[in-house]
């Protein structure tokens, strides 16, 4: 039988990079709750539908990347590919349009079939926040200053740069879509397969193109801004200004488009250099029609999510194992004190390892390469006399301790 491997695409997270990523979580957690929001975990797969009619057809996400599957009941099932559809469904679902606005946060893996490279896999995992509920540029300017704020306190602040852009509202996007179809038309035989389809379902997404002869054809294409109106105009002109009396820097891109078809008005990614081709760690933007396309009332919402595995692997975070006491009682009444014991140490918040096989010597060197703290030795010595041998793993030091005053050694 050949070794077992992860399906391509997947892998295991322990050790190290299971400490990082835990370390991204607990600063996204307490930045997010700083800013009002509370958490919400929703199933980790959802009826196909819940996915497939706010991120639209023709996305590269439902047409190419969902795990969709007919369960054993047969119904059409998919993997969360995203976070956002599935917190609105649970936003219709669970009546919370009585209580807006609501600022809902969540974490955990999503699933898209992708191409696996560095920073990018089949399963992933993400951290993700939305606001729902305001209509107003304020609500924006707040999910991207708590975004800024979490990247400033993984260490990130001199890693990214904000790239901004405003899709505009219905009207100015159906109008820019007109101007990009009669431009695109004029390149129908130059442009990608894929683009070709774009242009018949969504022709904003060919300007996102990873082709390189759709790239030089979409240098030249207009831009949204010379379509906007004037409401749109003013939206993003009051983005803008918010952004900058907090203090976060941006870029405005003009080329700057989302993937998901239910953007609206704010766009905007934070990119670095330090990760290759996936450079995106964090993204999102407005979304105000997605909870009436899932069937629920006019509700608007912003929202952003970023790649936790990415954020582990650039974030300034200092981690190091928890170090463990390890219990070392030679004997069986001195095994059953020893139990009394790490539970009281484990009481005052301290790992509590036991090994009771082998000699004292052989015991010790696997505490050391456990990179243990201390050894707690107990015989029946130690018992008549009521007390351990309290080894300082560290400095070699050892002494005598009073089973009652073992946590205050330990914590020196």
């Amino acid at each position: 039988m050949s070794k077992l491997q992860p399906a391509r695409g997947t892998r295991d997270i322990y050790g190290e990079e299971a400490r990082r990523m835990s370390k991204v979580v607990d600063t996204f957690r307490r930045v997010a709750t700083s800013y009002g929001f509370e958490e919400i975990a929703t199933p980790i797969f959802e009826f196909t539908e819940v996915f497939k009619r706010p991120l639209g057809e023709a996305s590269d996400v439902v047409s190419k990347e969902m795990y969709t599957f007919e369960d054993r009941g047969g119904e059409e099932v998919t993997l969360r590919p995203e976070f956002t559809a599935g917190v609105c469904r649970a936003f219709i679902s669970n009546g919370m349009q009585q209580n807006l606005p609501c600022r809902l946060m969540s974490n955990g893996p999503a699933f898209r079939y992708e191409r696996p490279q560095k920073g990018r896999y089949r399963q992933f995992h993400q951290i993700n926040a939305e606001l729902l509920g305001p209509e107003t540029p304020e609500a924006d300017v707040d999910q991207i200053a708590m975004a800024w704020r979490l990247l400033k306190e993984l260490g990130l602040g001199d890693k990214v740069i904000l790239h901004l852009n405003t899709l505009g509202d219905a009207e100015s996007r159906a109008a820019y879509r007109d101007a990009l179809v009669a431009y695109f038309d004029g390149y129908k035989d130059k442009l990608s397969e894929d683009s070709v389809r774009r242009l018949e379902t969504n022709p904003l997404r060919i300007l996102d193109s990873k082709d390189d002869g759709d790239k030089e054809i979409v240098a030249g294409a207009p831009l949204l801004s010379e379509h906007l109106n004037e409401a749109s105009r003013a939206f993003f002109e009051a983005v803008k200004a918010g952004l900058e009396a907090v203090g976060v820097p941006y870029e405005h891109d003009e080329r700057l488009v989302r993937g998901l078809d239910y953007y609206t008005h704010t766009a905007f990614e934070f990119v670095t250099t330090e990760l290759g081709a996936q450079g995106t760690v964090l993204a999102g933007g407005r979304y105000d029609g997605l909870i009436e396309k899932l069937g629920g009332p006019a509700v608007a919402g912003v929202g952003w999510a970023g790649g936790i595995e990415r954020l582990a692997m650039l974030a300034d975070i200092q981690t190091e194992a928890n170090r463990p006491i390890f219990m070392l009682p030679m004997g069986e009444a001195a095994t059953l004190k020893a139990f009394a014991l790490a539970e009281g140490l484990r009481g005052a918040g301290y790992t509590v390892l036991a090994d009771r096989s082998g000699n004292m010597k052989k015991r010790l060197n696997r505490a050391n390469k456990a990179e243990a703290r201390f050894a707690v030795i107990l015989g029946d010595n130690e018992l008549e006399a009521g007390n351990v041998v309290l080894k300082d793993l560290d400095s070699g030091d050892q002494s005598e301790v009073a089973f009652d005053s073992l946590v205050s050694a330990v914590q020196g």
